[in-house]
Parts: structure tokens; sequence; C-alpha cells
């Protein structure tokens, strides 16, 4: 599988369609046949979007957590609760669900961020805030994992 990757400023038509670049469209028919799975992310106000196998293999992991404990009951909800199978049209497109897109505020014009196996979807004005926020000279080395210290990029 190719890893997605990138920045995409698209367009939000009135039903709640968008379009996938071109350049993903290929990977998605042969990865998972344009069936995908978008969910929230618990974090952040987006939405996840994954091909299934890759939604299926985390789902499993999800599952066989013990949901005895307060927090992981609280992801699966979250996740599973909120995953909702969409299938990309013969034009590209994915229906995102109401209940989604009034949680990630999306609109008219959406970011859709490539990160690997899965791509985030953002309202656009709220991620080149977040974006601006991330890159304020206050916030240059703070919260640095010690991971990272060691990467050259």
């Amino acid at each position: 599988m190719g890893s997605f990757r990138g920045l995409n400023s698209i367009a939000m038509d009135g039903k709640g369609r968008m379009a996938l670049p071109a350049k993903y469209r290929d990977d998605l028919l042969q990865l998972c046949d344009g069936n995908l799975v978008l969910t929230i992310d618990t974090e952040s106000k987006c939405l996840l979007l994954y091909p299934l196998p890759e939604w299926e293999v985390i789902q499993q992991q999800l599952e066989a957590l013990p949901s005895y404990n307060p927090a992981t009951r609280r992801i699966q909800r979250l996740l599973i609760g909120h995953a909702t199978d969409v299938i990309m049209d013969k034009q590209g497109r994915l229906l995102v669900p109401s209940l989604l897109r009034e949680y990630a505020s999306l609109d008219k014009q959406i970011a859709l961020i490539g990160q690997g196996k899965r791509f985030e979807v953002w309202d656009d004005a709220l991620w080149r805030s977040l974006r601006d926020e991330y890159l304020a000279p206050e916030n240059g080395q703070a919260g640095m994992p010690e991971e990272l210290s060691g990467l050259a990029l």
C-alpha cells in the first residue's frame, strides 16, 4: 500500500460530498475497492478517514481491549460508535454523513491531510488556525517528544 501524504484543499458540495484528489483514487481502488471508514478524532475536531482494511485492524485492536476500563470504554464508544462506512463513487466522491460533518464543523472548504495509512479531514479554516498555532515561535520546541530529538529533517 502506498502512503498517503500531503495537504489538499477540497470543496464540499451542497449534498455533503467531498471529492478525493485524483492522486489517491487509484491506490484506494486497489487497496479497498473504494470502501472506506470515517470516524471522529477523539482529541481534535476533525474526522479520520481509513481504507477499510486499515480500519478493520484498528477496530479489532479496540475490541480486544478490556471494556471494563472507563478510559478504554470511552475510546471504544467514540471511535467504533462513530465509525461509518463510506464508498467512493465513480467520480471519486464520498458522502460525509451530517452527524460527522457537524462534529468536525465541515462546511464548504475542507483540508484533507495525508497521515500515512489514513487521512485527517478538517474544516479548512480550523486547520489553518491550528497549523498557525503549531508554527508560532512560542511553540517551537515545546513538548517535543524525546524520540524526535534524533530525527534529521
